[in-house]
């Protein structure tokens, strides 16, 4: 998960030359162009929005441009100011960008106009920690340092939603915060004793770690699990099968949020429902994350009000 900062949020409501650009405008060979911003070219967003628009582009008469973004807060904001028709974003983002909370970027300024279309593969929370650390469970997270993702960011509300929800408050362990790069080499050098992250598994920076390290990936299992997904409906059980990654040679189980492809209000029903057919009824053609997407669990998890077109289409 990409960090989150207010100034990509501003940055891209702000730009109301350039949205102009965007709202489905016809292009002088009669097709309707449509802006999709996906998130950056090293991560799954990039990849996989290019599947979608090709399956889109062959199955519909509109012509799709992939933007590179920052990926979900940014991607929000394009949403919000109309630079982008369609966008890929976590489904807990979605849910603190439409109510106004959890990141700062979005509290106290709720964005009324964002919409959801489906929600598309788990990207899985991995408290990842070394196995001298002797570190087996949420609970003996007490008393250690556990870096919760970058300052503000997606990362770190959903570990403290997590650690909050199982009794662990920031009195119980030392807070740090950093990119999970960053937290990676902290692991390493012993300079915290566990870290979150979040991301669609295998994570490269988890195994990369695991070709020099003996990590272990703390299980969030049991009534620990259920308190969890009480205390957060973008909450849902997950597992990382075993050999994700080097020394894991058990499936760890855990909970993930999603994510998923989100419209604005002022987008035409027609098209969105058409978009939507053209991805649900061809999902064989895709690649990535294949085993996740599928119309029958396009709405686990959907944290905000479906777009018109939306509804239409899954009835």
């Amino acid at each position: 998960m990409a960090s989150f900062d207010r100034r990509d949020f501003l940055k891209a409501t702000g730009v109301a030359g350039v949205a102009a650009l965007a709202g489905c405008s016809g292009s002088g060979n009669g097709q309707t162009r449509l802006s999709w911003h996906a998130g950056g070219t090293g991560g799954t967003y990039y990849p996989l929005s290019n599947e979608l628009k090709k399956i889109i582009e062959d199955n519909t008469d509109y012509k799709i441009q992939v933007q590179s973004t920052g990926a979900s807060v940014e991607n929000v904001g394009s949403l919000k100011s109309g630079d982008a028709d369609f966008a890929l974003i976590q489904n807990d983002v979605a849910y603190f960008a439409k109510n106004g909370t959890g990141i700062e970027a979005f509290k106290g300024s709720p964005v009324e106009n964002l919409r959801g279309v489906a929600t598309l593969y788990p990207e899985t929370i991995h408290l990842v920690t070394l196995e001298e650390t002797g570190i087996e469970s949420l609970q003996d997270l007490k008393g250690k340092r556990v870096n919760t993702g970058d300052l503000g960011s997606g990362t770190q509300v959903d570990a403290l939603k997590i650690l909050n929800a199982v009794g662990i408050t920031t009195d119980d362990f030392t807070e740090q915060n950093t990119s999970f790069s960053q937290a990676s080499e902290q692991l390493k050098n012993g300079d915290v004793d566990a870290t979150f992250t979040v991301g669609g598994w295998p994570v490269g920076a988890i195994s990369d770690l695991a070709t020099t390290e003996n990590i272990r990936i703390v299980p969030i299992e049991g009534e620990e699990r259920q308190k969890i997904k009480e205390a957060a409906s973008f909450f849902a059980d997950d597992e990382i099968p075993a050999g994700t990654y080097d020394g894991v040679d058990q499936a760890v189980p855990t909970v993930s949020v999603q994510a998923m492809i989100a419209t604005n209000a002022e987008a035409s029903a027609d098209v969105v429902e058409n978009v939507t057919a053209a991805v649900f009824d061809h999902t064989s053609d895709l690649t990535i994350k294949k085993q996740f997407i599928s119309k029958e669990s396009a709405q686990d998890g959907m944290s905000i009000e479906l777009h018109e077109g939306a509804s239409a289409y899954f009835g």
